[in-house]
């Protein structure tokens, strides 16, 4: 949300910079994100003056260009060549000195420099309205009045308006400081703390008075509960057109694109009070009557932005006579708005049920201005205050007269809620006795009346505009947040009760992890635990048999269920990195999945590693590689190495989400970890061109087969390891895995390591055979090996390899 520093000191008499104020409001809740200046027109005019032109000559060399000597408040006139075709003698024109910086309108910044144009010299530059930003003409340069003096300041002459905005991050409960005065209501009750004593000031509507009752407009509510209050008033002969600076400049400074002064005074008192308003222009309202109705589902709409909709049966809906003109509180309809032909309007003011509006708001994916204050709660007794406002401000820069008396269907009567709030509660939440003279003041300045006092505490009454504090907790919160959380007291010691249970070790043992694959060049990432439910047409296998957690109140459809898989937020975050040419990935993310299985919700822990791109860069010491699936193995083997687990058995993906996937289990058949290359179906969908490598650890079934005897070791052997080699012919069915296996089943004291160092397939080996290169380690940790052990050993595993796998040595 965004907060003009001009605009809040209309309501507050404040003279702090704009720092010292943020942080207030910071202590205050209203977290202040940053601050950005505002400058009516971009650059200020800085460098800009009134000239006046001394001569005006053809250029020698150029039809169209002129020399110009004009005066800019210096001891001597300046050269100036200038090509706008209405430049003359006697002129005053604003100059851009030397050094000046001005911005296209993309806001691109240019500087003006010294120079010669067709040969002669140019000491600056005569402006264009629009080369200023002070419109969109360039047609030629800017004529200004002649009793201007020559070198007078450009920003005193347009008025240009300086400004600081706040960007606050505006959490959903406090619905009550979505406006510029709901701001400096909390900025009160802070500089009351500091015993700076300051009285808001309310724009003032007593001057509204009915000029006439010319042009009445019926409204018939026929939901309350969707519409517990409902204001309206006619406003005839207005003229719209451009709203006055002022206001455009109000509404620029917090980033909205001026229309025309009835829109743009209904969108003012929206940021200045917090009540949305609607302007219906009242000759296309047919029958002179207002509905406030739901209408059947199917009924077509057509909003604002030009899309046809077709509505559902409990959106509240705006009519007329014949046909719905707005979406209540949401958008307006584009056949009943405001337009530069419109003479008279209907001011529409109202309360509308918040869960109704977020609902309908949500259906559509329209989240305006106004829906954001109607789904969290706006005041319901400042609804007439704020018609009257609007009806005034539209009244000052539109023209026209009220027509009309003010209809208010507001049937139940708004109760403030009241509550008791017990001294022993507060001092046991805040950890701290706070005087009850304190706690009166702060009361007073929240608006918070305090109806009677006990020994045991207070009864409170909580003004309407706090829809967010029901609760004795809520009140408590008040209290300690214009306290100053900074103000309590802490001891030096800190006691805490914490049993040495699992979730410990685990942290621990994700750090070692971590650390390891940091170590190796992988970057840790922290991704959305919300994601898409379109996902879950990639996924097969078990997960098919697994239910989305979904979200009660998802703030998209893209955001709307709980991730059954670690992948697609890590393919989500590659997407991301590939298309900011980041190619070449290392990541890791430790998070959670979420599934249902009929009644029961899992939430089961992940490590997942990403691997993409190419593992170096290319250079003179070589070329670069591609990532494969061999570099993805190594680093699953040791994270598993280093974590203790061995002898695994190896399986085919059951996830079926990669075209080339294995999976580790254990003897037990737990799968462990699952990992090879995604699919590119799915990877296309994430508009990845590359191979993606994928490893998803299951690290809840990886901590129930650590290995809790510890970390074991035996020392170096100084006896020296032999190495044999085998070229194994061998069919095409068999994998090295076999080879690997059967070599340690067939030798399991002397033999430590088998290696593949090459496979070939050509021509000169039997069809479907292959050969693989394997090399064997022999070790004795107690004596040197002879030749005879070791041939007895090598024949040993030759005959296995032909009985077993039907090899024969090349």
């Amino acid at each position: 949300m965004k907060i003009s520093y001009n605009w809040l000191k209309q309501f507050i008499n404040i003279d702090w910079s704009s720092q010292k104020t943020g942080e207030l409001l910071t202590d205050l809740g209203l977290e202040v994100e940053g601050i950005e200046p505002f400058e009516s027109v971009k650059g200020g005019l800085d460098g800009i003056v009134i000239g006046h032109v001394v001569s005006c000559e053809q250029h020698s060399n150029a039809d169209r260009l002129k020399v110009t000597l004009v005066d800019i408040g210096d001891e001597k006139p300046v050269q100036i060549v200038c090509g706008a075709p209405n430049v003359a003698k006697g002129q005053k024109v604003p100059v851009a000195t030397i050094g000046t910086t001005l911005y296209t309108k993309d806001g691109e910044a240019w500087k003006i420099k010294k120079g010669k144009i067709r040969g002669e010299e140019s000491h600056g530059m005569i402006c264009a309205e629009d080369e200023l930003g002070l419109g969109e003409s360039h047609d030629g340069i800017m004529i200004l009045d002649d009793s201007l003096q020559p070198g007078t300041l450009a920003s005193e002459v347009f008025k240009v308006e300086k400004d600081e905005v706040f960007e606050i991050g505006l959490t959903p409960n406090r619905a009550d400081a979505m406006s510029h005065f709901g701001v400096a209501r909390d900025l009160k009750a802070g500089l009351k703390q500091k015993e700076i004593n300051q009285e808001l000031i309310t724009p003032p509507v007593s001057h509204f008075n009915v000029s006439n009752r010319s042009l009445r407009i019926d409204v018939d509510v026929k939901n309350n509960t969707l519409a517990p209050r409902y204001c309206g008033v006619t406003i005839s002969n207005i003229l719209v057109q451009d709203s006055p600076d002022w206001l455009k400049n109000r509404l620029k400074a917090i980033g909205l694109t001026p229309k025309n002064n009835v829109v743009d005074a209904t969108n003012y008192v929206l940021h200045e009070l917090g009540q949305p308003l609607h302007a219906f222009d009242a000759n296309k309202i047919k029958g002179n009557k207002i509905e406030v109705k739901t209408l059947p589902k199917g009924t077509k709409f057509t909003t604002l932005d030009g899309i046809e909709r077709e509505l559902h049966e409990d959106d509240l809906m705006i009519c007329d006579v014949e046909k719905p003109m707005c979406i209540a509180g949401v958008f307006g309809g584009i056949h009943s708005g405001v337009t530069e032909h419109t003479t008279s309007i209907f001011l529409e003011s109202a309360y509308f049920d918040p869960v109704s509006i977020r609902r309908t708001a949500k259906r559509y994916a329209l989240n305006t201005d106004a829906s954001f204050r109607f789904e969290r709660g706006i005041d319901i007794e400042n609804v007439e205050y704020s018609l009257k406002r609007a009806a005034l401000l539209i009244k000052e820069i539109a023209g026209g007269e009220i027509t009309s008396d003010i209809v208010d269907l507001y049937p139940n009567k708004h109760k403030d809620f009241e509550v008791f709030l017990a001294f022993e509660k507060i001092n046991k939440l805040i950890g701290q006795n706070i005087p009850q003279d304190t706690i009166k003041s702060i009361l007073a300045s929240l608006d918070i009346k305090v109806k009677n006092v006990t020994e045991a505490g207070m009864g409170l009454t909580v003004p309407s505009y706090r829809v967010d504090v029901q609760r004795q907790v809520d009140v408590i919160e008040e209290i300690l947040r214009v306290y100053g959380y900074n103000n309590v007291a802490f001891s030096e010691k800190l006691n805490a009760s914490v049993a040495s249970t699992s979730p410990f070790e685990d942290y621990k043992i994700q750090q070692i992890i971590g650390d390891l694959l940091a170590s190796k060049g992988y970057y840790e990432t922290l991704t959305n635990s919300l994601t898409s439910p379109e996902y879950d047409s990639f996924l097969e296998g078990d997960f098919k048999n697994k239910n989305h957690v979904t979200v009660m109140n998802p703030l998209s459809g893209e955001l709307s269920v709980l991730r059954k898989s670690s992948l697609f937020t890590a393919l989500e975050s590659a997407s991301f990195n590939i298309n900011r040419k980041r190619q070449n990935l290392k990541l890791f993310e430790f998070g959670k999945t979420y599934h249902q299985i009929h009644d029961e919700r899992i939430e089961e822990k992940y490590l997942g590693i990403l691997l993409s791109g190419e593992t170096n860069e290319n250079s003179w010491t070589g070329p670069s590689k591609k990532t494969d699936f061999f570099q993805l193995k190594s680093i699953v083997d040791t994270v598993l190495e280093r974590l203790g687990i061995m002898n695994l058995t190896t399986g085919p993906d059951e996830s079926l989400l990669f075209s080339e996937g294995i999976s580790y289990k254990t003897k037990e058949g737990i799968t462990l970890v699952s990992f090879g290359m995604i699919k590119k179906k799915i990877v296309k969908h994430f508009d990845i061109k590359q191979q993606i490598f994928y490893a998803d650890f299951k690290w809840d079934d990886i901590l129930n087969s650590l290995n809790k005897t510890g970390i074991t070791f035996r020392e170096i052997s100084k006896y020296p390891e032999v190495k044999r080699d085998f070229a194994l012919m061998l069919d095409n069915s068999t994998t090295f895995k076999e080879v690997y296996d059967l070599g340690f089943k067939t030798e399991r004291k002397l033999l430590t390591n088998i290696s593949l160092f090459d496979v070939y397939q050509g021509d000169k080996l039997p069809a479907g055979k292959k050969s693989y290169a394997v090399s064997f380690t022999l070790k004795d940790t107690s004596s040197t090996l002879t030749d005879k052990q070791i041939d007895k050993i090598m024949n040993k595993l030759q005959n296995n390899y032909e009985r077993e796998l039907g090899a024969e040595l090349r």
